[in-house]
């Protein structure tokens, strides 16, 4: 009995799929219903793979793109999706450890879907992105979509939450119905914009029913497809929120060698002769400080070398003379310190940017100093 119920269900299974214009999942369905009834359908089994082996593929000229207009809202008539056909990445994400090897997986799961097809398996379909503003969720959502090939659909979230609350949700369905003909990633940044909690006593009925179009189409998602969501406030998500996503990656803080390594890209990318010495003096300023805090300044810092003829050294070093206030006591004086051990300063300069008395700086240097000596002598 049970095993008539299975048959049916898949059965079921495939035909929604095919009616819903999901090739591509209708045919990893399928593969596994050949190995599943293999040895008690033997027949079925051989025919489901001679039909797969003669379907077209996804670079056959017989699989056409979406032809269909990006939606509208209807009040607005601003466009609801934002579509970047190459996705443009300015420099490489930083990122921990953990976050490479989960990235590398996701990678490795879209470049030999062979492998999970044979399986029985499936690639992950939707992954959420948490974590404090200006970590790198959105760059690494950028990231993935270049590194897999695919087209990047950003959620415009101003557009989609219409003036007339009841089209919001038709807004968001229409938006996810689009994407999913694609193969792409599609990004739903600020997810907690239209995933709050629906215990909120502060939230409208409608905003809680969004909640609930926007989680059943997250179940709907297909394997063709990626979704990266975002969110800056995971505490403010419905808890239901956390089960649909197949995996949940968190952003911390960046170490201190994560932001000197940012920092070596954001200069190396500058056509300006600057000392190799700077990564290291900022990551001390802006140790405890998100990668967006780092590039803005950076990136200022160059702009200002541009315009006004300076060098980019000094503009950095004005940096520290903006931020240094900013330092614990201890921290100043190892900015100062590290000043004058990379070379970068003298011990007066490094008194001038950051504060630090001369005979503070001398003692702190001295260690260090005193130890580069031994190794010379070594």
């Amino acid at each position: 009995m049970d095993y008539n119920k299975d048959l049916i269900s898949d059965f079921v299974q495939v035909a929604r799929l095919g009616l819903s214009g999901r090739p591509q999942d209708v045919q990893l369905l399928l593969r596994r219903v050949a190995k599943k009834y293999g040895a008690r359908l033997p027949d079925l089994s051989e025919t489901l793979t001679e039909l797969l082996r003669e379907a077209p593929t996804r670079s056959s000229p017989l699989r056409r793109d979406v032809e269909q207009a990006v939606p509208v809202d209807l009040d607005s008539r601003l466009q609801l999706l934002r579509v970047e056909p190459t996705a443009n990445v300015d420099h490489e994400p930083v990122l921990a450890p953990h976050l490479k090897a989960k990235l590398s997986q996701l990678l490795a799961e879209r470049r030999h879907p062979e492998r999970l097809i044979n399986a029985g398996l499936q690639p992950t379909r939707s992954v959420l992105f948490t974590g404090a503003p200006g970590v790198g969720k959105t760059l690494t959502a950028r990231w993935l979509a270049r590194e897999m090939g695919r087209p990047l659909m950003v959620l415009d979230l101003a557009a989609v939450m219409s003036s007339y609350l009841g089209r919001t949700g038709n807004n968001v369905r229409n938006v996810l119905d689009y994407a999913k003909q694609v193969e792409c990633v599609l990004l739903l940044d600020e997810l907690d914009a239209i995933a709050k909690r629906r215990d909120d006593g502060g939230e409208v009925g409608e905003l809680k029913r969004l909640v609930t179009v926007l989680l059943q189409e997250v179940d709907d998602w297909p394997s063709t497809g990626l979704m990266v969501a975002a969110t800056n406030h995971p505490d403010l998500l419905d808890p239901a929120a956390w089960r649909r996503f197949e995996m949940v990656l968190e952003f911390p803080m960046p170490s201190t060698s994560e932001i000197e390594s940012m920092a070596t890209t954001l200069l190396d990318s500058s056509e300006a002769d600057v000392s190799t010495n700077w990564p290291r003096i900022l990551a001390t300023v802006f140790a405890g400080r998100s990668f967006s805090d780092l590039e803005r300044r950076v990136n200022a810092a160059r702009r200002m070398s541009a315009v006004t003829g300076n060098s980019l050294s000094e503009q950095l070093q004005q940096i520290i003379r903006e931020d240094a206030a900013k330092l614990s006591k201890a921290d100043r004086i190892h900015l100062a310190a590290t000043l004058v051990e990379q070379g970068t300063a003298s011990q007066r300069q490094a008194h001038e940017l950051t504060g630090v008395s001369r005979d503070t700086i001398r003692k702190a240097a001295a260690p260090a100093e005193a130890t580069s000596r031994t190794i010379t002598k070594v």
